[in-house]
């Protein structure tokens, strides 16, 4: 600088500061990228075991358990699922080479024989080189999948029989979007109906039930009988009356007060069931009482009667909101009598609780409990008495959280600095369509 002829030096003290200011915000940086390749590592494995059953989803769980935003959630638990494909990447990214960013975005088109190609663009450019090539990307990409999309959509079929042991026997192709709505809706009901019941990563009784917990097609079995049951709730089909969808259980006076009692438990022209799936389905239904005499011929015919009346059944709505159960959010449910009205209970608020169909069996036929405490909540326990909390208690943070960060990456290995994730860009003017005609393998004569 020249002040009236005269040249004025900055001072090297604040320069150089400045500059190791710079260096440290870049190399936590590379650090915090290290870092969140272990995060998506461990959300993936998370998700690939369920860990977050209970939740609609495992970006639900991550937006409960530790606090991003619902989109943000969404955006991690994709990325983490993507890189289970696209080794090179993730080890990038994992060395602290490319950011969370950049990763974010290629990751939206990368496919195990593009990684290689997009990863090195990636260490070239900066972040806003990176989104402009995977936005030129997807609009080569859109035009060869709207003619797939029309194939597809034309083999669409669904067909559903009965087999003869009676069982019904469901096949089909949908297209991706329906499969993909499809898949969410099993999986939000698979969480719904098979919740863990103690915090991922505890050690689990040889005896207690999520020990041995039913297999993946049982629990899409019957993922789908609650989103039938679901959309009959709702009225999916006004016009019909909903006698048209009840189902019949006929059942002794004497196994509903007692299932220990020996008597009937049977579906109306069908099998047995268990005496706790009778008690299960009279907590919330239409009653009728039918009395027989020694030969077993009907004498008399009750009314019909509804076990919770529809007045007290909205308040009920109104106060749960939802399931009771610890973590469940289904918002609909079933009335369920804390003490039997056939033992003896009444039909009382104090004496209801909502839940929703995969934790009402829980209770009357896994050996799950909930009582009412003197201050009116709810306390739910395990077959082995386990109290299972509302909310989860808090992880513990170190107190440099910093210096702990540096000393975990260190021990993986990753040494950082300041120039580990610096692109090999100097500023000159970037051709993205160029940049796209020479990566894409389907760009030739697609302009």
């Amino acid at each position: 600088m020249e002040i009236h002829g005269i040249t004025v030096l900055p001072d090297p003290e604040p320069i150089a500061e400045l500059r190791r200011l710079g260096d440290e915000i870049a190399e936590l940086a590379a650090h915090l990228d290290a870092a969140t390749a272990r995060l998506l590592e461990l959300i993936r494995e998370f998700d690939a075991r369920e860990g977050w059953s209970g939740f609609p989803s495992c970006a639900a769980w991550l937006t409960y358990r530790v606090g991003l935003g619902p989109r943000a959630a969404r955006e991690k638990v994709r990325v983490a699922r993507a890189l289970a494909t696209l080794p090179r990447i993730a080890a990038a990214l994992a060395r602290g080479e490319v950011s969370y960013a950049k990763v974010r975005a290629i990751t939206r088109v990368a496919a195990p024989d593009t990684e290689e190609r997009l990863l090195a663009y990636a260490r070239a450019g900066t972040a806003a080189h990176v989104e402009r090539l995977v936005q030129g990307w997807r609009t080569v990409d859109r035009n060869a999948e709207a003619r797939e999309g029309e194939r597809q959509h034309r083999s669409r079929g669904l067909h559903v029989y009965q087999d003869d042991d009676g069982m019904f026997v469901v096949r089909g192709r949908l297209t991706p979007e329906t499969g993909a709505l499809l898949q969410r809706a099993l999986d939000a009901a698979r969480a719904a109906l098979y919740p863990p019941v103690r915090e991922p990563g505890t050690a689990v009784p040889r005896n207690h039930p999520a020990a041995d917990p039913p297999s993946v097609g049982q629990q899409q079995a019957d993922a789908l009988a609650l989103l039938a049951e679901t959309a009959l709730h709702h009225e999916l089909d006004p016009g019909a009356p909903g006698e048209r969808y009840q189902v019949v259980v006929h059942v002794d006076a004497a196994v509903l007060a007692d299932a220990e009692q020996p008597g009937h438990s049977v579906l109306e022209d069908g099998p047995r069931v268990p005496a706790g799936t009778s008690q299960r389905l009279a907590c919330d239904a239409s009653r009728i009482v039918m009395r027989h005499d020694a030969d077993g011929q009907i004498v008399e015919v009750g009314a019909r009667t509804r076990t919770i009346p529809p007045a007290l059944r909205r308040a009920l709505q109104h106060r749960d909101r939802g399931c009771r159960f610890p973590g469940c959010t289904v918002r609909f449910g079933q009335g369920h009598h804390i003490r039997h009205w056939a033992a003896g209970g009444p039909t009382t608020l104090s004496n209801l609780a909502l839940l929703c169909r995969r934790h009402h069996r829980a209770v009357h036929e896994e050996g799950y409990r909930v009582t009412r405490q003197p201050d009116g909540a709810l306390e739910f326990r395990t077959p082995q008495g386990w109290v299972l909390p509302d909310v989860p208690a808090p992880a513990a943070v170190p107190d440099d959280a910093v210096e702990a960060l540096r000393a975990a990456n260190v021990a993986n290995g990753v040494r950082l600095d300041a120039q580990t994730a610096r692109p090999s860009w100097c500023g000159e003017r970037v051709d993205v369509r160029h940049a796209i005609d020479v990566l894409h393998p389907l760009a030739v004569g697609s302009s």
